[in-house]
């Protein structure tokens, strides 16, 4: 079965690079180090090489604080069935404009309610994926137990970060440039196949936090903490995006989108461009266009076209800073959006 499934996904790993845009990508073959463990590891967990991932190549330490993010809150088996846990992907993803997410989570979810994965007999009492979808559309009081927060705004947080990500770096839907559209249904086919043959195999709980050092939880992602692996993966994730910001991100423009997630209510600022106009005037001429791209990931990453991209590039940024000023404010912008959502009136 395993060495079937190997067959798939051997020639899917180029058709999923190739998804990539505006960043230089790397090969499973010519992967090393850490990057080719979390290649190798994204397929016999996930099912694919996933192309939200795998766009986090050109900085190692985005990539494996993406992967154990994503693998701890969706994939290892806990407490929350998995079907919940695609339901808030799938929710998420809609509420952020995000078509490539929410066509791969939502055809996910569908196959798990037609043909439910096996799962623990402790899970069958779970939440309907009714009520988890309306509440991370809407938030407020969770519809399931306590012990269930961890893993469900976990998830929550893990695609809040992914869609801002996904909607600067991939397309619209999960083909390669030029694919016909037709050739969606036969894809999804696929993905979802392995996806689902994934889900049937026990992960190994904890397996990612080895490619992080230890951090302290920020207490913003309190939420985590009853959850020690969970809470472990938030913290050294967080930790890893605010290194690179550091490094790779000018000061000015992490302050001034800062300020704005600060005062940041959770809505749609609209296709308007006044609402950039006073924090860019904050920033030196050559620091506008990184800050526009890091205020449009974080609050309307929908919005971000090849003109915002090339105006960074055109300042002196390579790849290593196009991606970390996204994911810096990508995160930033998440954990904001689990906040609104854990605290909705």
């Amino acid at each position: 079965m395993n060495g079937g499934r190997r067959l798939v996904q051997a020639p899917l790993r180029g058709l999923s690079l190739l998804q990539v845009r505006h960043l230089s990508t790397v090969s499973f073959g010519a992967a090393t180090g850490d990057t080719a463990r979390v290649y190798r590891d994204l397929e016999r967990d996930f099912g694919v090489l996933a192309p939200p991932v795998a766009l986090h190549a050109p900085v190692p330490e985005l990539l494996t604080a993406c992967w154990a993010v994503l693998r701890e809150t969706m994939l290892v088996g806990g407490r929350a069935p998995r079907a919940a846990k695609e339901a808030v992907a799938a929710a998420v993803s809609a509420g952020n404009r995000c078509p490539f997410c929410t066509t791969v989570h939502g055809t996910m979810l569908d196959s798990l309610s037609a043909r439910p994965v096996r799962r623990r007999r402790a899970d069958r009492d779970g939440p309907s994926t009714e009520e988890v979808t309306a509440w991370a559309t809407r938030g407020g009081e969770p519809p399931f137990p306590p012990e269930l927060l961890p893993e469900l705004a976990g998830t929550a947080l893990c695609l809040q970060y992914l869609n801002r990500v996904v909607n600067v770096f991939l397309g619209p839907y999960p083909l390669p440039p030029n694919a016909p559209e037709r050739a969606l249904g036969p894809v999804l086919r696929v993905l979802v196949g392995l996806m689902r043959g994934s889900a049937r195999t026990a992960v190994a709980p904890g397996a990612s936090l080895s490619l992080l050092p230890p951090a302290p939880l920020p207490p913003d992602l309190d939420w985590a903490a009853a959850d020690p692996r969970i809470s472990a993966a938030l913290a050294r994730a967080a930790a890893a995006v605010e290194r690179t910001g550091a490094d790779l991100v000018p000061a000015a423009v992490r302050a001034v989108v800062a300020a704005e997630l600060d005062r940041w209510d959770g809505t749609d600022p609209g296709l308007g461009r006044a609402w950039l106009g006073a924090p860019l005037r904050e920033l030196p001429p050559d620091e506008r266009p990184a800050g526009e791209l890091a205020l449009l990931t974080a609050l309307a990453s929908y919005r971000v076209d090849e003109r915002v991209v090339t105006a960074v590039r055109q300042a002196g940024a390579g790849d290593r800073e196009v991606l970390a000023t996204c994911a810096w404010a990508a995160l930033r912008a998440a954990r904001r959006r689990v906040r609104h959502l854990l605290h909705a009136d």
